[in-house]
């Protein structure tokens, strides 16, 4: 992970999903959005992923140390997996930059199939800091996303979107490889990409569980992953701006990703949830000598490196499946300034047989002057609570976005509620609208 971009103390995300809803008269049923069923993942064998640790650990030793920029161990890190892509069946490019006076590189690696106008990518940057080896920073994420690739390749995986693999230069140099794949991407290229993925350290030894909260459906897709796990995650602050989805983020490709922590220090909350020591630095040893194949926690390596193939299998291996139907209430809500009471704006459904799917969709339409101020929850008709939205996105105003819920042990039938309570004073705004699809 890069130091050149200041770090923020708080998640500052422009959430921004496509599509106003139609207007429609309260609860109207609508024409039903496609929701998607994916080929089961693969279990990313650990044992594999250290492998690619040991081939890194041992070419950094070979080359002085390390495997920066500009320096032997990164070009035969690059080569490295070039190898291993080349012979899994993939299309390898190797694009090269200038940097500080020395050539940098960029690996490509594409997978034949799938539509070539939706492209989901999926990155890691390969180079280390000149300290050491850069065995969790970022040879973490660098062997997942090789493991992750090699497994796509194992299973002949036949995608309905295009996968493609990013291995980044010069990152720790300011995010350099990257910004140059992205800046000389053709305009019609870069509309292409559906999503780009991001794994910078995910192997930190006093590990935490952090989520780019950057797009929704990616945010969702890893939540639902760790959910099964019975694993809390929290949304990641301490990398924003400063790994390599932030080139993409900025060309307004939609962005996620997996992070376990730097050099910020976990808290006694974090430590009673996730384990590890509290007022200890996630990675004691984060742009260090030590940063070695001592330096990784195997169980949270093993669970983010399975996450990664949940999430190309689920956003990248979907196949269409019919929809369910969709309803809507447009009718207009004030939501009152705090210290006021929620506010609800129901919807009637009706007609669904049975409960409601596991992916149930919640679209919302908010209007407000400061969505950090906003806590939203949807209430079934039981009176379970699942909340959408709690105070994140800070200063940015309106909240349109889609929430995927597992509401499988709801009845479809009967009134469900978006609740919306105003949590801080000065700001106000309205419900315009919000739709539930099943």
């Amino acid at each position: 992970m890069s130091l050149s971009v200041s770090r923020r103390l708080a998640a500052v995300t422009a959430l921004a999903v496509a599509g106003l809803f139609a207007a429609t008269t309260p609860a109207a049923l609508a024409a039903p959005t496609a929701v998607t069923a994916a080929p089961t993942p693969p279990d990313i064998p650990l044992a594999n992923v250290k492998a690619h640790l040991s081939q890194l650990s041992t070419i950094a030793a070979n080359n002085g140390g390390n495997r920066a920029h500009g320096k032997a161990g990164y070009k035969a890190s690059i080569d490295y997996v070039k190898a291993k892509l080349d012979a899994a069946g993939f299309t390898t490019t190797l694009q090269t930059f200038t940097s500080s006076g020395a050539t940098g590189y960029n690996l490509i690696a594409d997978w034949p199939g799938g539509d070539p106008n939706s492209v989901l990518m999926s990155g890691s940057h390969l180079d280390s800091v000149s300290a050491g080896a850069g065995i969790n920073d970022n040879g973490s994420g660098s062997a997942a996303v090789l493991e992750a690739a090699l497994a796509v390749s194992r299973a002949g995986l036949q995608p309905t979107k295009h996968l493609r693999f990013g291995w980044w230069g010069a990152e720790e140099l300011g995010l350099i490889g990257s910004k140059y794949y992205v800046n000389n991407l053709p305009a019609a290229e870069k509309a292409k990409i559906s999503g780009y993925l991001n794994f910078d350290m995910i192997g930190s030894p006093n590990p935490g569980y952090f989520v780019y909260d950057d797009d929704p459906t990616i945010e969702q897709t890893f939540k639902n992953y760790y959910a099964g796990l019975g694993i809390p995650t929290e949304i990641e602050t301490e990398g924003d701006g400063r790994s390599d989805h932030a080139p993409f983020k900025s060309a307004g490709i939609p962005v996620g990703g997996l992070f376990s922590g730097a050099d910020y220090t976990k808290t006694a909350a974090q430590a009673q949830k996730w384990g590890g020591t509290s007022g200890q630095a996630f990675d004691r040893c984060y742009h260090s000598s030590c940063d070695s194949l001592s330096n990784i926690n195997d169980t949270a390596l093993d669970r983010n490196a399975d996450a990664i193939a949940y999430a190309i299998w689920n956003l990248g291996a979907a196949t269409p499946v019919p929809p369910g139907p969709s309803f809507e209430n447009t009718t207009d809500v004030n939501i009152p300034d705090s210290p006021a009471a929620a506010v609800s704006s129901p919807i009637t459904v009706s007609g669904v047989a049975g409960n409601a799917p596991a992916t149930t969709k919640v679209d919302v339409n908010i209007v407000h002057t400061y969505r950090g101020d906003l806590v939203v929850d949807l209430i079934a008709p039981d009176g379970t609570v699942y909340n959408l939205h709690n105070r994140s996105g800070g200063s940015a105003d309106n909240l349109v976005q889609s929430y995927t819920v597992n509401a499988s042990s709801e009845v479809a039938n009967g009134v469900w509620n978006l609740r919306v309570k105003d949590a801080a004073a000065q700001d106000v705004g309205y419900i315009n609208s919000w739709k539930i699809t099943f």
